[in-house]
């Protein structure tokens, strides 16, 4: 016996138990005594029928450690082995999981646990995005540093997430929050300084005057008022770091058309970017003849012609106009609301050293998001209308040739060029030069990313009178936080206040200079934080070239739509740059995305637009009303909050329904893409907790069967029963099929677990013989338990431990001295893959079946012959002749066609 539990390894301290002190005894030869069988009892050994609650827990409990150290024995350094890579996104840590954080976790886990099972090499990483606005306002109204409250957060809720039974890959945890990750972030905002794609301009704020402080549009009320002191918030300028992301438009437009279809996501993208069919150019401004040290970049359509500019348009809310530009006072007396005003500043565009005037248009706004636009008389007609009326001076720079084609004129070294020709030729010279001409739309603007909070990435520049902004030398990153003890939401930055980290010697000169106060938006720390998942421990380099080729892109991106633009876009163009600077292969980050949807709660607004507690709420009535006043209640389902009274903790409903059916629920209850209405009196729940009852109740079958005494010989099958048997093959092979397509295509889970359903089901109905002795039956339910396994690891690593100790089985092509959790994933029989010469069509008529002719497999996908072959056959004949048949519908996968026919 003791060879026994050596071959069992594993599960030999499964089943070596204490019964009253004493070891259990299995009489292995002729009879398992069922307390052995089960894995969990280590007091009584008995295999409980009924799968209660009790039981669930007990599952669970006995199970949850062990699943969790199973994960943790499995490397990812083998690079040798086909990869997948999935990734669901990070949480903010605010200190409590929700239900939303439920779903997109349960996601990623169970395919992460399917595709380990393939035998990939699989990561699905964890980390937080810890900086944000949160941890600095709790800071300022509960007096807690924002780094305690932060680190406090993420380990409250790293426990929550192991007690969901989430297998990440913790060994690659990263948070933004950490030195060594915002060092990084610091060293790649470098690397777009240096390349000409992170600058400072002027740029509207919101401006609390009272506290005076910039205010993010979260701490603005929908009055328009400031969150803490009331003040109506103004508009102020500011100089603003920007990411000069136009510059990857039209690359990152282009790019989306070699992306898998994204649920929609695809189409958003491309409407955030706009049509990239024109370009900015950079201009210096000059009054009287004298240069003023000021730029200007302004937008056209049509940069080939750019040899014919009359004049640049900004709009009278430009910030030449309002901020703190040498040119403000000049440009405002020169404002005449209304009116097309000629002004004093000139531009000279920095391609072709060519000077125009500065007009400020009578329009409020320009089209798209636009602020500044070059006026090209020879391509716009309403350009030809302004420069005449202000007699403005230009020349004709597009010709017609006779056969209709167009080629340019009075344009230097680019006359005669065409103008497709000239577009390319003029807008690589700008990109060479510095001076624009990226092609980007009239919509995209340029990302601001400066932010005049505490808890952020600092900004790695240093302002020096002498040199102007220095970036801070890479070996001298990071350049860490200071430690500031007091939180006012008062008087600006307050990272301004910490004299000693302020004040700095300029890099360069090494003269008296000042570091940068403002500090990065969290999205740039979010737009690159799957590269660092591939190499999170490199202390030289925010990633290994070698190991990022490897894991990226991520296979699967997993996360909520509203994140779908803006977070999306940003890490796409990270990815882009990265690429561009020789630090990944690949341009795209993302194959496959999943934009999961909500789960909504039901909610009870009275009619003043006030949300009432469920237990304020009469539900006894026809309809729902306040249980005080009786006024009749607006009922409807809105995605949970705290505010809205409708949110469910996650940790009481796994308490009250266990791990592995709230997993199932999530998954079972909509497919990804689609909200769940959080309801647990509809069929999903109880759907769910039938299946596991089920699950359990076959299992129990096979296991009482094959420990009865009986040896099981399928020989001693009948021919009905061989015929059974040979259906539970068939319909295993095809549920296979069906459910591997789900993990891989689609991902409708939901769809899966229903295929899973119907296979228990097939197998409770099947007969007690075919049970005992039939391989087919033992093949298919082990199959149903190994793909039942990643959506539900508890209950089947328990079932497959009950399996494992059935003596005398047949399926030999599983590893049962291993968890279920490690068993390969089934693969369809080659036999079902072969397709039969002959296809049993059967035959309905008024959807009633009739019987079954055989029709050649060649045409059994063709209506046309299909109806022909049968009414041909002697059974078409018997039933069909004579008689007026309305319509015909074949379908092909289940080998059916039905007649519809007058009576």
């Amino acid at each position: 016996m003791a060879s026994t539990w050596e071959r069992l390894g594993f599960y030999a301290s499964l089943v070596t138990r204490q019964l009253n002190g004493v070891p259990a005894i299995i009489w292995w030869e002729r009879k398992v005594i069922r307390r052995c069988a089960r894995s969990i009892y280590s007091t009584t050994g008995e295999w409980t029928k009924e799968y209660a609650l009790q039981t669930r827990k007990d599952v669970e409990n006995w199970w949850h450690q062990r699943i969790k150290e199973q994960a943790s024995r499995v490397s990812e350094a083998d690079t040798s082995k086909p990869k997948f890579y999935v990734l669901s996104m990070f949480p903010y840590p605010s200190g409590k999981l929700h239900m939303g954080h439920v779903r997109v976790y349960t996601l990623s886990d169970t395919i992460a646990r399917f595709q380990k099972m393939r035998g990939m090499q699989v990561i699905n990483p964890m980390g937080w995005d810890a900086f944000g606005l949160p941890a600095e306002n709790a800071a300022i109204e509960r007096n807690l540093h924002p780094e305690s409250w932060t680190q406090s957060n993420i380990k409250h809720m790293r426990k929550q997430l192991d007690r969901l039974g989430l297998c990440f890959s913790w060994d690659r945890e990263i948070t933004t929050c950490l030195p060594d990750y915002y060092k990084w972030t610091q060293y790649l905002f470098i690397k777009l300084y240096e390349a000409g794609l992170a600058y400072q301009k002027e740029a509207l704020v919101n401006w609390d005057p009272v506290d005076q402080t910039v205010l993010a549009n979260e701490q603005v009320d929908e009055q328009g008022c400031s969150w803490r002191s009331g003040a109506k918030v103004e508009q102020k300028y500011l100089r603003q770091w920007f990411i000069k992301t136009t510059a990857y438009a039209k690359a990152m437009q282009d790019a989306l058309a070699d992306l898998p279809e994204w649920y929609g996501i695809k189409g958003m993208q491309a409407h955030w970017i706009g049509d990239c069919v024109g370009c900015h150019l950079d201009f210096i401004l000059k009054i009287d003849g004298q240069d003023t040290g000021e730029k200007l970049s302004a937008y056209t359509a049509t940069p080939e012609a750019i040899y014919g500019t009359s004049h640049v348009l900004i709009s009278p809310s430009h910030r030449l106009l309002h901020g703190c530009s040498s040119l403000k006072e000049a440009l405002q007396r020169a404002l005449v609301p209304g009116k097309d005003c000629l002004t004093p500043v000139t531009a000279v565009n920095m391609l072709t050293l060519r000077e125009v005037p500065v007009v400020i248009m009578a329009k409020a706004d320009l089209e798209g998001s636009l602020d500044a636009k070059i006026g090209i008389p020879s391509t716009s007609l309403e350009d030809t209308m302004l420069a005449q009326s202000l007699g403005l001076p230009y020349s004709e720079v597009i010709e017609t040739l006779p056969d209709g084609s167009e080629r340019l004129s009075h344009s230097a070294e680019f006359t005669g060029m065409t103008r497709q020709d000239a577009f390319l030729a003029l807008t690589q010279e700008a990109q060479g030069k510095r001076v624009g001409g990226d092609l980007t739309s009239d919509k995209l603007k340029d990302w601001l990313i400066s932010r005049q909070r505490y808890w952020g990435t600092p900004i790695p520049i240093v302002h020096c009178p002498a040199c102007g902004p220095v970036p801070v030398p890479v070996e001298d990153l990071p350049v860490i936080l200071p430690s500031i003890s007091s939180f006012t939401g008062k008087g600006g930055s307050p990272l301004a206040s910490a004299s000693e980290w302020v004040n700095c010697s300029c890099p360069r000169c090494k003269g008296a200079a000042k570091r940068e106060t403002d500090t990065m938006d969290t999205f740039v720390d979010s737009a690159w934080y799957y590269l660092r998942y591939t190499d999170p421990h490199n202390p030289c380099s925010p990633f290994s070239t070698g190991l990022a080729n490897y894991w990226m892109p991520v296979d699967l991106y997993i996360g909520g739509k509203e994140h779908a633009v803006m977070h999306l876009f940003y890490a796409r163009f990270f990815s882009h740059f990265c690429h561009d600077q020789k630090m990944v292969m690949h341009r795209e980050p993302f194959h496959k995305l999943l934009a999961q949807g909500l789960i909504k709660g039901q909610t009870f607004r009275l009619p003043s637009g006030q949300y009432l507690q469920r237990e304020d709420v009469d539900l006894t009535g026809p309809v729902p009303v306040h249980a005080k006043t009786r006024e009749k209640l607006e009922v409807t389902w809105e995605k949970m909050s705290k505010s809205k009274h409708n949110g469910v903790d996650p940790e009481h409903v796994v308490a009250q329904y266990g791990i592995d059916t709230v997993r199932l629920y999530i998954l079972f209850a909509a497919p990804p893409e689609k909200d769940i209405l959080w309801d647990v009196k509809t069929d999903a729940l109880p759907g769910v907790l039938r299946w596991q009852q089920r699950l359990w109740s076959v299992a129990t079958r096979f296991i009482e069967a094959r420990t009865s005494g009986t040896v099981p010989q399928p020989q001693l099958l009948n021919n009905k029963e061989k015929a059974e048997a040979r259906k539970l093959w068939e319909y295993k092979n095809l549920v296979i099929t069906q459910v591997t397509s789900h993990f891989t295509e689609d991902f409708a889970l939901n769809s899966a677990i229903s295929q899973l359903m119907g296979l228990s089901s097939a197998l409770l109905q099947a007969s007690q013989r075919v049970v005992l002795h039939s391989t087919e039956f033992e093949d298919a339910l082990c199959a149903l338990i190994v793909m039942a396994a990643p959506m539900a690891p508890h209950i089947t690593s328990e079932l497959w431990a009950g399996l494992a100790l059935v003596p005398r089985k047949f399926c030999g092509h599983y590893a049962w001295d291993t968890e279920v959790l490690l068993q390969a994933w089934p693969v369809v029989d080659p036999q079902f893959l072969q397709q039969p010469d002959v296809v049993e069509m059967v035959i309905l008529i008024n959807n009633k079946a009739c019987g079954k002719i055989p029709v050649p497999q060649q045409v059994a996908q063709d209506q046309e012959k299909v109806h022909e072959l049968v009414l041909q056959s002697e059974l078409g004949t018997r039933l069909l002749q004579g008689k007026c048949i309305k319509k015909a519908f074949l379908s092909p996968r289940t080998a059916l066609i039905n007649f519809l026919v007058q009576e």
